[in-house]
């Protein structure tokens, strides 16, 4: 199913302006994660939700805030007058050398959010940008643009992340990113809100922080109060506030395991029409995103980053087929799909007719073969609960691309017959880590070939292995991830237990990426350390250990 969302701004073109001097002197970066209160009172208009930019291009950008126009105007309220918001880019953070400017118009039919899709900037050129309502400044941020299309780029560096539960823990993992002055974009994965109650998960108990509001969300006013929450993080803000964002989503922005006509988290008629919840959910995600939406009114898309790099993004919600029931054997059914037939024909042709060096795709769910045969039985239903495997051992996960290998078998067999090489997937969705080749055929690996690789990172804060049996880290794991490598050739490591995000650094050469983990996701002043890297080397289609990471 796709939605598509009235446009928030009123203007979007982009008014040109000589050198100019700004109005008034700009906030540094570190201002948009100076709120941490979620609706502070106000009398005027003020920028409590921070600022964004998001899917860079070579010749523009686009930008997000939420203005607050009034103190009752809360997200999701529908209450506020609409309030005329100025926007300026300019080449230095002290709004000295203004290069563009306009106005947009905040409206309660868009919860106050604006977006402005901004062009004419140079390539792979740094910016800053702010938002005026009134006598309120936003918080300054900087973004990106892309490389020109057609232009020899000598690298790029994305942050990598995903999975990041509010009442899970604190964010951490993104203030460690939006320190880093390296990185050309941060590419989220998905689960970037979760749609549960408060205690749903993590169990109440564990609950580090509740979020807003307290019950399970299903309409329009629940999604946009959610993402607001979400946006007064102040480690959230500072990394949007630092670096542009591309994102797709995966289940949780709408309800778990979603599928195209359903979710196992939501009950017909109790909680509602599943067709009228889902538009609520993606139009509120749209609203406040700095995403741009495909022509079916989705997050898949494509951008680029010179001829080093295609970045295929993919929706691996709105038009699957329903999770198979577990044994079966309709995972092999040619006609379920992961992808949709449309989208499934848009990523073959987009990788065939790609002259990109590297060929990176992502997904939210993993895409390579996981069998857990020989997993010891007492560690079996903590990782069939994190990857929704059924708990009597089936070597199956039905929610990912294991659940529709009709699908990966068709993608797998168009990189190898068309000879495509270098396509590395990025994907989040399971709370582990992972570095992967991507088989052609499992069960004969590695003596039979590797049609691509796969980096998988770990969540924010998201449960994973430890926190789900409430043991130390590494204390069972070891035993789980040799089990797996064991019965999974062509994965090279797992990580079942820590918490963090990944550095993916592109050359030429070769796609690396370095893995950061978390001290305690509890924790708001939680440090972070390199742990592993792994890298693919120029058509090798296979990963190997770095002992050392780029940065």
């Amino acid at each position: 199913m796709t939605h598509r969302i009235e446009s928030t701004p009123s203007r979007r073109t982009v008014v040109k302006a000589a050198a100019a001097t700004a109005v008034v002197a700009a906030p540094s970066l570190a201002a948009a994660a100076s709120s941490t209160a979620a609706y502070a009172v106000d009398q005027g208009p003020s920028f409590r939700h921070g600022v964004a930019s998001g899917d860079p291009l070579p010749d523009g950008v686009l930008l997000w805030t939420r203005v607050t126009p009034t103190p009752d105007a809360v997200p999701g309220s529908g209450r506020g007058p609409d309030t005329e918001v100025r926007w300026e880019v300019a080449e230095d953070k002290g709004f000295s050398r203004v290069v563009a400017r306009g106005s947009a118009t905040s409206k309660a039919a868009a919860d106050h959010t604006v977006k402005v899709d901004v062009r004419g900037l140079s390539q792979a050129t740094d910016y800053y940008f702010r938002f005026l309502a009134g006598s309120a400044v936003s918080p300054a941020g900087r973004t990106r643009t892309a490389p020109a299309a057609d232009s020899a780029a000598p690298g790029v560096r994305f942050g990598v992340v995903s999975c990041a539960n509010w009442e899970a823990g604190y964010f951490s993992a993104y203030r460690r990113l939006a320190a880093r002055s390296d990185l050309d974009a941060v590419l989220h994965l998905g689960d970037y809100i979760y749609e549960y109650a408060t205690g749903g998960f993590p169990a109440e108990d564990k609950v580090v922080r509740q979020h807003e509001p307290k019950h399970e969300i299903l309409t329009l006013a629940d999604y946009r109060l959610r993402h607001g929450t979400y946006k007064t993080d102040p480690d959230l803000q500072a990394v949007h506030a630092a670096h542009p964002l591309i994102a797709i989503w995966d289940d949780h922005e709408v309800a778990n395991d979603a599928w195209s006509g359903g979710a196992e988290n939501h009950t017909p008629g109790a909680e509602g029409d599943w067709a009228a919840r889902a538009a609520a959910a993606r139009q509120a995600y749209f609203e406040w995103m700095p995403v741009r939406a495909s022509t079916e009114g989705t997050v898949y898309r494509r951008l680029r980053f010179g001829r080093l790099a295609d970045l295929h993004l993919l929706d691996l919600r709105s038009f699957r087929s329903q999770q198979s029931s577990f044994g079966s054997g309709d995972v092999d059914d040619p006609d379920r799909t992961i992808t949709g037939r449309a989208q499934l024909d848009w990523l073959k042709a987009g990788l065939a007719s790609s002259d990109a060096s590297w060929k990176l795709v992502g997904t939210s769910v993993m895409i390579s073969p996981v069998a857990f045969g020989s997993v010891p039985s007492y560690l079996l239903e903590p990782i069939a609960e994190l990857l929704g495997l059924p708990k009597e051992g089936l070597a199956l996960n039905v929610d990912q691309w294991d659940g529709y290998t009709d699908d990966r078998k068709e993608l797998l067999a168009h990189l190898t017959e068309r000879g495509i090489e270098n396509t590395v997937f990025l994907t989040g969705d399971i709370h582990m880590a992972w570095a992967n080749d991507v088989p052609v055929k499992a069960a004969t690996y590695p003596w039979s070939s590797s049609a691509a690789t796969e980096f998988v990172v770990t969540s924010v804060t998201s449960d994973n292995l430890d926190d789900f049996l409430g043991v130390p880290e590494n204390t069972v794991s070891l035993i789980a991830s040799a089990a797996v490598k064991a019965a999974n050739r062509h994965v090279k490591w797992v990580d079942m237990d820590h918490h963090g995000y990944g550095v993916l650094d592109v050359t030429a050469e070769r796609s690396q990426m370095d893995y950061y983990v978390l001290s305690d996701r509890t924790d708001p002043d939680a440090t972070a350390k390199w742990t592993r890297s792994y890298r693919t080397r120029s058509g090798t289609q296979r990963v190997e250990r770095v002992y050392h990471p780029v940065r």
